[in-house]
């Protein structure tokens, strides 16, 4: 096939490197890019928020798949003016991908549908903020309403703190305050054709900067897949992957078909598994970042066909995705400052010596080459790199992170040093 990936992160470049690892070879376009991701696609100069460019440029050159990466193409429709002049594209349309857009909207849904969740506030002052701050207590959950890139929640005991951070976001439109919800996190994905989904398996991220969950919340500093915890509440993470599908992914996907706008491409489900069951903390409408980096190395059933098959409504002819017994954790190398003010521009080395490590591939998420020719990648951005490691355990791929992440060199780079070790205890 040929395959345009939209995007220039970590994601993108995994999604990429899930589609290069199948038996069959693809063309793989990819607009932007990184410095990463042009070893393993071609990059294109195309802005993934221009619909028509797009289309003209799969049309141009008989692509066969356009895969939406990040939420802004989303959003902004792109995939409806694909869909438009008829090419599969994978990623929901515009209003679909309010899901994601606008946490008000994704409240309404999750309501209509039955689905758990927590009670949320829609607040449009400060008063209104202060309010909701009174009825639901602390610990105070802020969420701003549209896109934050993955920084517009706050969860704080500080009432002020909670308080700065709505007004942050208030002169934008309202924000949403909600009950605090208590438990261990989960992502869990879907693939979904409008009608029919199918799970992939679970991953647990960490938002935190900092070890022991401290610091801001970022974009996330690595993650782990599978759960092998999810069994003592649930019996298996598949008795866990039926109930959240039956509960929560059919719900959403049936109560968006029900009102004209069918959920077409990735369905990102953040739970938390409360003492009183299983909740919704927030949906996303494209894979996740750095779950993908986790899920997608375990996929044994080939990325591409389950990608066609959603962007052309034939996913229930697809059986149900099988993933390899290794384990797979992420560790995300930051630049220095992340993620209030990071410091890009910086030269990369140590990147062959970190990649030669057994059992262990680099994700680009915010790379680019050099002015000169011959010399070192540099950083463009917050997150600049995944190590992502396999192995049959956990204690065995969070060693060789590890190594890996130790010969990478960075001047003031950051990593969080806790991924995944609890379950490689």
């Amino acid at each position: 096939m040929k395959i345009l990936v939209l995007g220039s992160g970590a994601r993108e470049h995994a999604i990429i490197l899930g589609l290069r690892a199948e038996q069959t070879e693809h063309e793989i376009f990819v607009a932007p890019g990184n410095a990463g991701i042009a070893q393993d696609a071609t990059p294109v100069s195309l802005d993934p928020l221009d619909g028509a460019a797009i289309t003209e440029f799969a049309n141009e050159n008989a692509v066969d798949l356009v895969v939406v990466g990040p939420e802004a193409p989303l959003v902004a429709g792109v995939a409806d003016v694909l869909r438009e002049r008829g090419i599969p594209v994978f990623g929901p349309g515009r209003a679909a991908a309010q899901l994601e857009g606008s946490k008000s909207f994704a409240k309404r849904i999750m309501d209509a549908a039955g689905v758990p969740t927590g009670r949320a506030v829609r607040a449009a002052t400060t008063a209104e903020v202060e309010a909701a701050f009174d009825d639901l207590g602390a610990p105070h959950v802020v969420k701003a309403d549209g896109l934050a890139a993955g920084k517009g929640v706050i969860v704080t005991s500080d009432r002020a703190e909670a308080l700065a951070h709505a007004e942050q976001y208030l002169p934008s439109g309202p924000v949403l305050v909600e009950e605090f919800l208590s438990g261990p996190e989960v992502s869990l994905f879907f693939l979904s054709d409008g009608d029919t989904v199918r799970a992939l398996s679970p991953a647990q991220d960490f938002k935190r900067a900092l070890d022991g969950d401290e610091g801001p919340n970022t974009g996330g500093m690595g993650a782990y897949s599978p759960l092998p915890w999810l069994a003592e509440q649930f019996g298996s993470e598949q008795a866990f992957v039926d109930e959240v599908t039956r509960d929560v992914a059919l719900p959403v996907i049936r109560q968006l078909d029900g009102e004209g706008t069918p959920f077409i491409g990735l369905l990102y489900a953040g739970l938390i598994l409360t003492p009183a069951g299983v909740r919704v903390i927030e949906f996303n409408a494209r894979f996740g970042d750095p779950e993908t980096q986790v899920v997608l190395p375990r996929l044994m059933t080939p990325l591409s066909e389950l990608l066609l098959a959603a962007a052309s409504g034939t996913l229930e002819d697809q059986p149900d995705p099988e993933f390899r017994d290794d384990v797979a954790i992420t560790v995300v190398v930051a630049s220095e400052g992340y993620p209030e003010a990071p410091q890009t521009g910086r030269p990369i080395e140590g990147l062959a010596e970190a990649a030669s490590v057994e059992g262990v591939r680099l994700v680009h998420a915010a790379t680019a080459s050099p002015d000169a020719p011959g010399g070192s990648l540099v950083a463009t951005g917050g997150r600049v790199l995944n190590v992502v490691a396999t192995a049959s355990d956990f204690r065995t791929a969070r060693d060789r992170a590890y190594e890996a992440v130790g010969r990478i060199r960075l001047e003031g780079s950051q990593h969080r040093t806790d991924i995944a070790a609890r379950v490689a205890e």
